[in-house]
């Protein structure tokens, strides 16, 4: 069986693969990518795995998006320590669902489960899948409470979201500030991944508003935007090579 691990945390991506390793050593890892830009990429240029282990919460918004973007045609084994988000990851049928820190036996009789599905059963499962598989429609206005009214605001006229102390707050590119209700990860769930990137757990930032790009001294990138923001935007080593692709549209 050959297996792709969407896990943006190295210890928990190296912790389920001595799991597996453990379990099933006749397992094959074949990657493990970190975000959705990046496992969208690895699915669209490597040939298909037989089974997905897939965390939801990833480094740039949920896991869920991914099927918005591209059509996955392989079961998937949901694993997160957020259960808030079982009864979503439940409604795309998946194979299991494992609630973090993943234990052996519950990767086992995941496995086992998989398994044991005949060829009917698996496209059944697939054909329930596809329908979140057709790229859905992103949000291109959202409206944001100002004092007693609903400001309808384009997102051409966002330059970053930013979160702090549990509140998140939009940046317009006229230099406007407003108070948002939804989290990072709710909002970039309904973003075009082509328009908006997270950058990091504090920024979801729009790609015509980076207007210069600084190689830093531990090779992250500081970015600047079109508008003031409250902290300086730094995107990781890590991460670096997938948004220099993001920023010129080469994903």
């Amino acid at each position: 069986m050959r297996v792709l691990i969407v896990e943006d945390e190295t210890v928990a991506y190296e912790n389920l693969a001595d799991i597996i390793a453990e379990i099933d050593p006749s397992v094959e890892i074949m990657g493990n990518t970190e975000s959705i830009s990046q496992t969208v990429s690895w699915l669209q240029n490597n040939p298909s795995p037989d089974l997905i282990l897939m965390d939801i919460h990833l480094s740039d918004g949920s896991a869920f998006a991914i099927f918005r973007s591209i059509t996955v045609e392989i079961p998937i084994i949901f694993t997160t320590a957020y259960d808030e988000y079982a009864i979503e990851a439940f409604k795309v049928n998946s194979i299991d669902y494992l609630l973090k820190p993943i234990k052996a036996e519950e990767l086992e009789r995941a496995f086992v489960k998989f398994g044991r599905l005949t060829h009917t059963e698996v496209m059944q499962y697939l054909k329930q899948m596809s329908r979140l598989n057709a790229p859905g429609r992103y949000k291109d206005k959202i409206l944001v409470p100002w004092k007693d009214k609903l400001l309808p605001v384009s997102m051409k006229d966002v330059s970053c979201f930013y979160t702090t102390n549990k509140s998140t707050r939009i940046y317009l590119k006229n230099g406007e500030i407003y108070s948002y209700s939804k989290t990072l990860e709710q909002i970039i769930a309904t973003l075009d991944p082509s328009d908006f990137i997270r950058a990091n757990k504090q920024y979801i930032i729009a790609r015509d508003s980076v207007k210069n790009i600084t190689i830093w001294f531990d090779n992250r990138l500081l970015l600047t935007l079109d508008t003031e923001v409250p902290e300086r935007i730094y995107i990781s080593k890590n991460k670096a090579a997938e948004f220099k692709a993001w920023i010129v549209n080469d994903v």
